[in-house]
């Protein structure tokens, strides 16, 4: 049995998954609410195996480990780090306290197929840009689970999340709106 993969990703309407220090949005750009948070509690509160790109495991790693950010007190991300983690990387070899984590070198198309092939539970990457892009081209990504915030980063963002991906038909398999302004959008790329 081929265990699912779900690429997790943030976005403002204009594609951005980030900001500039000079953007003064703050985390979730300011727009989280109960709906939100309590939303991606339940999606956390199954196991399941991350899977990280080197940056955004040490992004990840340094708010959600240090203490320092008041958003990696919220459930969900309590409840993600106590999830295994897979980091594919050719040269990160610290686990900067992530309580499990892994490191796999290599093609990183092979190893999340052999982590598909192998997993007896579901697969979830949050962010990782151009892994999960390599990922999607390669049909390896079951579901695109985009978050989409109410804002416009035209200035300010940083980080377009699908920059140089490749031509995708999406069936929409979920959507829902949270806190009356969030989108959750969930489909099933397949390449054009």
């Amino acid at each position: 049995m081929t265990a699912e993969y779900t690429w997790d990703v943030f976005s403002t309407v204009d594609g951005y998954g980030s900001y500039t220090e000079q953007g003064d949005w703050g985390g979730y750009w300011s727009k989280q609410g109960p709906e939100l948070l309590e939303h991606r509690a339940a999606l956390f509160s199954t196991r399941q195996r991350m899977v990280y790109g080197a940056t955004t495991f040490r992004e990840v790693a340094q708010i959600m480990l240090s203490g320092t950010d008041p958003n990696s007190l919220d459930e969900w991300n309590v409840r993600l780090t106590g999830m295994p983690a897979t980091v594919v990387s050719s040269t990160l070899q610290d686990d900067l306290g992530w309580p499990d984590a892994t490191f796999a070198r290599g093609d990183a198309v092979d190893i999340v197929r052999r982590l598909k092939d192998e997993s007896d539970i579901p697969l979830r990457s949050q962010a990782s840009l151009s892994l999960n892009r390599a990922l999607m081209s390669a049909g390896l990504v079951d579901r695109l689970q985009i978050t989409v915030f109410p804002v416009i980063s035209g200035r300010t963002g940083t980080s377009r999340v699908l920059e140089g991906a490749a031509d995708f038909d999406l069936e929409l398999l979920e959507s829902r709106t949270l806190d009356g302004h969030t989108q959750e959008l969930v489909y099933r790329p397949t390449l054009h």
